[in-house]
Formats: C-alpha cells, structure tokens, sequence
C-alpha cells in the first residue's frame, strides 16, 4: 500500500497531467470531478462545509432576485476606429506597382460596458475613454440584440459620455443618491470584463470622495473592494435595491490592469454622472464648467509662518481677476482657503477640483484664514470659455485657439493651456504652432490655467515666445 503523501503526490500529478494536455474547459470539468472524488475520500482530505439552504425557517439571503432586475440594464459598448497605416514603402511607385493591395488603414477595435438609465428614451451611460475617438460605437444588450448607437456627448475630465441606441422593450436602472453611501456599504460591480459578458462580483464601499489620484482628472471617486477589470469600465456600480450608485471607471494597480484586480476599484458616483448628463442634454453635448477666478498655490510651512498660520493645509490666493466670482466675494491675495461648503481643501489642486466638479452659477461659502483670522466669503462660479480665439490675445496668434488643458494631464502634473485648433495658412500655422501643442509658459507672463493666460496679454510682449511640449518633446518657440 502506497503512503498518503504519495498518494497525494501522485493525484497532484495527475491533474497537473490534465491541465496541460487539454483546454480551459476540460480542465473546469476535471476539477469538477476531482472535487467529487476529494469529497469522496474524507481519510485524504475532510468535506468543506457549506451554507444551509434555510435558517430557523427563513431562507438564506441572495442578491439574484435583485441582479434578475438589474442586468438587462447592463449592455457591451463595441468601438471601432478607422487608423490610418504609416508605411514607409507606400510612397515609393515601384512598391506601390508591386503590391498594389497594401493596406493604407486598420480598424481598431475596443469593448466596454455600458448602463441604460431612460428605457423610454434609450440613454446609456458609459465612460468617455470607452468611446473616445470611435467611429462607430455599437451595443449588445442582454437579450442578444445589436445596435447601433448614436454618440449625444461626453465630458473627457469626469470620463462620462452618453449613447443613445435606437430599441424598445428596455430595462433601466434607476439612480441612487450617491451621496447616502457610506464607507462600509455593500455594492455589486456589473459589467463585461475582459469581454466576458454579464460578470458580476460584490463588495463594499472602501472610501467615498477619493482623490488626489495621478491622471485622472476631476475625481471624487467612490472605491470599493468589487472586482473591477478591463472591459468593466462603464458598468454599474449598484446597492442592495438594485439602485445605480456608480459607473465603474478604473482599478488600481501598481502592475497595471492586464495584472488583474488587487481590490482597488474607482467608480464615478451617481449623482456627479447625473449632473453631467443633464448638461450633455442641455449644451448639445459639451459640459460648461465655473470657475472662481484666482490663482492659488498649495500652501507650505515657509508661507504658513509668515501668515501666522499655525496649520500648514490650504491654498493660498496669488492672483484675483478682474471681474470673477472671486473678485465679487472679496477675496485677496494672501487668503488661505480652507474648505468649500464645508469640504475641507488641503491643497490648490483640491480647490481646482472641487472647482471642476461644479455646475455654473454653484453658490460657494467658502471658509478663508485672513491676518491669522477665520472668515467665511460668500462666492459664486462663473462660467469659463470653452476655447480662446488667439487674435484676442496677440495679432501673432491669429489663427490659433486655446483651450483648457485636459484635467488628466493637470492631475499629472503639468499646468498651461492647450492648442485646440490652427487654421491652414494663418499666422499661427506660419510660426509653426500645431494643434495639440501644451503651451506651459509664455513671455507675456505667469500663468496655469487659461484665465490666466488671457490676462497675461494684457500687455503684448515686445517679443512673444511660447514654452511648448509637443509629443514627447519640449522647447521654446519664437513667435513673429
């Protein structure tokens, strides 16, 4: 008779044997059995307890009644986008003679999750980074049926964009307050990661309000312990009632993504994709964020000193516009702002996201260290253009417009405007500007957001130069 630990070996052996001579799929069923067999031989190894069905009567709790309601509001986001092909051989007529079917594009393909929030009208919610740049975007609800979506818009900074699919007989998800969660609340994560479609895995709320995470943009994300993979991104976050609390958008993970989940799961809370949506409606797509107009820097030890401050957290005012929302209030240079309607700011970039994250006209109270005194100022935001016409700064510019630069390059640290457009042959196009381009400085003046680079050409430059990253690459440019 053979020893146990031979015995143990030898059935090791014979699964490993198993695994490697055939398929996923064989190998799930041979576990399955070997399960059988193990369960079986309770001198090898002892059965493994499980859940009664019932007990004292009542019967065990489950989340399916609940996900049988929900998922057919869940559907697969399919992308395609149309790449053209750099070949270095396609310009040469000889190669083009000798291989006249060389491909000039390839189609790019992608695949997300999706959530309907209005049956009636067909709306879905899913995150801007799955659609950005599609061609064509496409849905496949649960019950198998594929459509054709149409894109109604998307905010890049809060990653929320809205499709609209063409079909009856739908199911939505109602919305939550997501502003009820609290940390420790129970929530399930649905959507289709790796493509697998209808995944479902649970967890809890981790923490609420999170921020402060490098390349994100405008975050006040809720976390949770729900597995969150790619593919899920876009999905439902929900409750115990089946209620949409988040759009699942991003998972932690030092190693990146394709390394799997480690529990670090972001979603985007309900009620900040609700605010979205109803701007996407109402502005023909596009979000119109305010602004308090001022500069701020992260107030440090050194500068806390000299305020007499004996707490070093905040931002400190350096620079109030003319005409703001700031100005109106009466905020001055050398404040320190502290919190906004009661959420406390520690830093400027804290101030500039809770910025971001309001609808114009949002009255603010905001609590200001003044003199080593507290006061609260009463403000209001403002709303800030979308892009600036560059013959309104400097005859040199014309021709070029400036935009915002986008909130997941601030959070990684950068700070300017960007280049939005450059017309064909104007004067902008003439010193070389190109869309995309990342003006971070510029003679004119100090500057970190476009606010700030409007008024610094509130005198011209005798001689313009533009600091600018382009690609991978970053230089000084003089503009004529």
């Amino acid at each position: 008779m053979r020893p146990l630990p031979t015995l143990i070996a030898l059935a090791a052996a014979a699964a490993f044997g198993g695994f490697a001579a055939t398929g996923l799929t064989t190998l799930i069923d041979q576990r399955a059995q070997a399960a059988a067999a193990v369960t079986a031989a309770p001198a090898l190894v002892p059965a493994m307890g499980s859940l009664p069905a019932a007990v004292d009567g009542q019967a065990m709790p489950s989340l399916a009644p609940m996900l049988q309601r929900v998922m057919p509001a869940v559907v697969s986001v399919n992308t395609k986008q149309v790449v053209r092909v750099r070949n270095p051989f396609a310009d040469d007529p000889f190669f083009r003679r000798m291989f006249p079917n060389i491909p000039q594009e390839r189609i790019n393909e992608s695949l997300g999750s999706g959530v309907i929030i209005d049956a009636v009208n067909g709306y879905v919610l899913t995150n801007h980074h799955v659609i950005e740049n599609a061609d064509d975007v496409s849905v496949t609800l649960a019950d198998g049926r594929q459509l054709k979506a149409e894109f109604l818009g998307s905010d890049a900074d809060t990653d929320v964009a809205l499709i609209r699919i063409p079909a009856d007989k739908l199911t939505a998800i109602p919305l939550a307050n997501s502003g009820a969660l609290n940390v420790g609340d129970f929530v399930v994560a649905i959507g289709n990661p790796f493509g697998l479609s209808q995944t479902v895995t649970s967890g809890i709320v981790s923490a609420v309000g999170r921020s402060g995470i490098r390349g994100l943009g405008l975050q006040n994300f809720i976390q949770t312990d729900a597995s969150i993979n790619p593919g899920n991104s876009g999905g439902a976050l929900v409750n115990l009632q089946g209620q949409l609390v988040g759009i699942n958008t991003a998972s932690l993970n030092p190693q990146g993504s394709m390394a799997g989940n480690i529990g670090l799961g972001l979603a985007i809370p309900s009620n900040l994709a609700r605010d979205v949506v109803d701007q996407l409606l109402k502005n023909n797509g596009v979000v119109i964020r305010g602004t308090l107009g001022l500069e701020t820097q992260t107030l440090t030890p050194q500068v806390a000193q000299g305020l007499g401050l004996g707490e070093t957290r905040g931002a400190v005012v350096t620079r109030v516009y003319a005409g703001s929302g700031a100005a109106a209030a009466g905020l001055k240079t050398g404040d320190v702002i502290v919190a906004a309607n009661g959420q406390r700011i520690d830093s400027a970039e804290a101030l500039h996201n809770y910025e971001g994250l309001q609808p114009v006209g949002t009255p603010l109270a905001l609590e200001v260290r003044r003199d080593g005194k507290s006061l609260t100022l009463r403000a209001a935001l403002k709303a800030q253009p979308g892009a600036v016409a560059g013959a309104s700064l400097d005859p040199r510019l014309t021709g070029a417009s400036f935009a915002e630069l986008p909130e997941a390059q601030r959070s990684a640290g950068l700070s300017g405007v960007v280049i939005k457009d450059v017309a064909r042959g104007s004067r902008a196009a003439q010193n070389r500007l190109q869309p995309g381009d990342i003006v971070l400085e510029a003679s004119s003046g100090e500057f970190t957001d476009l606010a700030g680079f409007q008024a610094s050409f509130a005198r011209k430059p005798q001689q313009l130069v533009l600091q600018i990253i382009r690609g991978n690459a970053r230089g000084n440019l003089l503009v004529q």
